[in-house]
Order: C-alpha cells, then structure tokens, then sequence
C-alpha cells in the first residue's frame, strides 16, 4: 500500500514559540522565521493565522504564496509568516494544505486526515488495488477506491438499505467509510462470496481476465476489512 501524509508531530498552538535551527548563514527573514516567537493555526483550505513576535495576527495562503502583512503586501518580500507556515508544515506541526487534524477513523490516533472524504491518517488510507480480507466471510477482495460517504449515507437501492443497515454489517460503525470492493475470481465463485456482501452491482458475473473497472463492486464498512500488505497489479 501507498500512504499519504504523516502523523502529526504535536498540536496546533496558541502559545507563542520559538524554533531554533543554526541560523547563522541564513537571510535576515529565513533567521526571523525560525527565531521569532510565533502561533501558527490552521485555518483550512491552505489558509493559515499566524500570531506574530509582536502580537499583530496576519493571513497567509500558503498555495498562493500569499500574506496579509506589510512586508509581503507592500515590499512584495517572501516573509517570515510564509516561511514560518512553511516550517511548521514541513516539521508536521499543523496540517498541511487540503488536511485537518481529526481522529483517524480507522485506527483512531490524532493525525493529519484529508478535509473532505474519508477521514483517514496516511497508515490507514486505501489505495486501489490493495487486498483485503472480509472478516465476515474470508474471503479475499480487492479494494476498487474509497467512497466520500459513509456506511449511513450510502444507500444500496437493490438491498433497499444503507451499508450501515445491511444485515451483514451489523454491528460495524454506521459512521465508518464506505470501501467499494471488487472480487479477484469470476462466476459462481463469486456469486457465492458476493451474497454476503452489501452491493450494487448488476451483474456478478465477471470475465476472469476482466480488469478492476468492468467488475461487479461492492460497498463495505472500513472496519468489515482486514487490508493486508499485499497489492494486485492490474
């Protein structure tokens, strides 16, 4: 599996606070960033406060390179506040651009989590591809992508239920994310395994050369699988 983003080194602070690096062949403003006493918080979308040494709290849009303070706005400089967020990022201390910090809803540690989708840290994200096991069943699956909704939100039209509401999920988080599966075999096989799994799919008969997009998928809470460190290569 490949895992996007990192667990946080600590948390977003209001306290005013130093970093200090051996800044002694660094510029004036590269020095400032790493000296001055600073908060840094994370506004979402890229967006960040910083609290400045001198207590004035200035804007920075870390995708545009963007800064609310004189320095940058009037002298057109890469300030200090750019480069401290950038810092600050870099060292893990506040999330990102496109992350949030939230309870990892698979293995529920504090960490960096996408802001929209599934809320999951980098150990515990999904790639296509990755096999998994169905703790209900045993049986092996291919995780096809991970849903925006979760198991409460999907609605399966030919069981006439949620995810979350399937008789076989019963007793997995309703608020867990929704993985769309797909089987590795073909025909009766198949069939068989998939009665035990919550689907839409509309024909689950699949060619056994057939690549993950022209198979049947089916819609799992995260918690009913047991991913494995293992991938199939399309």
């Amino acid at each position: 599996m490949t895992h996007p983003a990192h667990t946080p080194a600590s948390s977003d602070s209001d306290a005013r606070r130093p970093l200090a690096p051996d800044t002694s062949r660094l510029d004036d403003r590269s020095a400032r960033a790493w000296t001055e006493a600073m908060a840094v918080r994370s506004l979402g979308a890229g967006r960040y406060a910083v609290e400045s040494q001198s207590g004035a709290t200035y804007m920075v849009n870390l995708p545009r390179s963007d800064c609310t303070c004189p320095d940058h706005e009037i002298r057109g400089e890469r300030c200090k506040h750019l480069r401290r967020v950038a810092i600050e990022v870099t060292e893990g201390r506040v999330p990102p651009p496109g992350k949030k910090r939230a309870d990892c809803a698979g293995c529920g540690r504090e960490s960096f989590v996408p802001e929209t989708g599934p809320e999951l840290c980098g150990d515990c994200w999904l790639e296509r591809g990755d096999l998994a096991t169905d703790k209900e069943t045993g049986d092996t699956v291919v995780v096809y992508r991970l849903a925006e909704e979760l198991a409460h939100e999907r609605y399966i039209e030919a069981a006439d239920s949620t995810v979350a509401d399937y008789p076989k999920n019963e007793g997995y988080p309703s608020d867990d994310p929704v993985v769309e599966v797909v089987y590795p075999f073909s025909g009766s096989a198949a069939r068989s395994a998939a009665e035990g799994a919550s689907g839409e799919a509309t024909d689950p008969r699949a060619d056994a050369d057939a690549d993950l997009d022209e198979r049947p998928r089916y819609a799992f809470p995260y918690s009913r699988l047991a991913v494995r460190d293992e991938m199939l290569i399309e």
